[in-house]
């Protein structure tokens, strides 16, 4: 429904202008796709255990969804990339995407009711850790960087100033044990 939602109201409004209109429509509907695609994977499974699966409309149902979704994601994610910087369009989509896919499984199959506390802090921890690092490359992509920002024994031509400096201090001296 959001994805309706935010295809035919906020898409044509919004779209031109704010790169999370044709991102969050990539990943709710990529979220679907992963979905679908579990769900061919064990109807595949059942299927090489000799179960009569082809007769089944489920999985065709999943098949014809399946490649629905993933051309709706890929139109929309094109749509994206033609309009906004690749730079801009890669992470925020990476992270919307990630997130949908979790919420898309927690609901659908319940994943989390059979997870330890232990692998649920793991898994957020993780999350949150993605969701970082991807912000703070998108945040300092523009700040330049030259070799004079490092310190000095890990600037090249300086070694000579790293070794001074070791030799003067007790970490370069032998230490005696008596």
């Amino acid at each position: 429904m959001l994805s309706l939602l935010l295809i035919f109201v906020a898409g044509p409004r919004y779209g031109q202008s704010n790169v999370l209109v044709y991102v969050l429509v990539c990943s709710a509907i990529g979220s679907l796709s992963v979905s679908c695609v579990k769900g061919l994977g064990i109807a595949l499974k059942e299927l090489f255990s000799g179960k009569p699966v082809l007769s089944e409309p489920l999985g065709w149902v999943l098949l014809v969804c399946l490649v629905i979704c993933i051309s709706i994601q890929i139109n929309y994610l094109n749509k994206a990339l033609d309009i906004f910087n690749t730079s801009v369009v890669t992470p925020v989509y990476y992270v919307l995407f990630t997130t949908a896919v979790m919420m898309c499984s927690a609901i659908l199959f319940k994943e989390w009711q059979h997870m330890v506390l232990d692998n649920i802090i793991g898994t957020i921890s993780g999350f949150l850790t993605i969701v970082s690092g991807i912000f703070l490359l998108h945040a300092f992509r523009d700040m330049p960087f030259s070799p004079n920002l490092l310190p000095l024994f890990l600037q090249q031509g300086r070694a000579d100033l790293h070794a001074s400096w070791m030799s003067t201090t007790h970490l370069g001296r032998p230490h005696s044990i008596f």
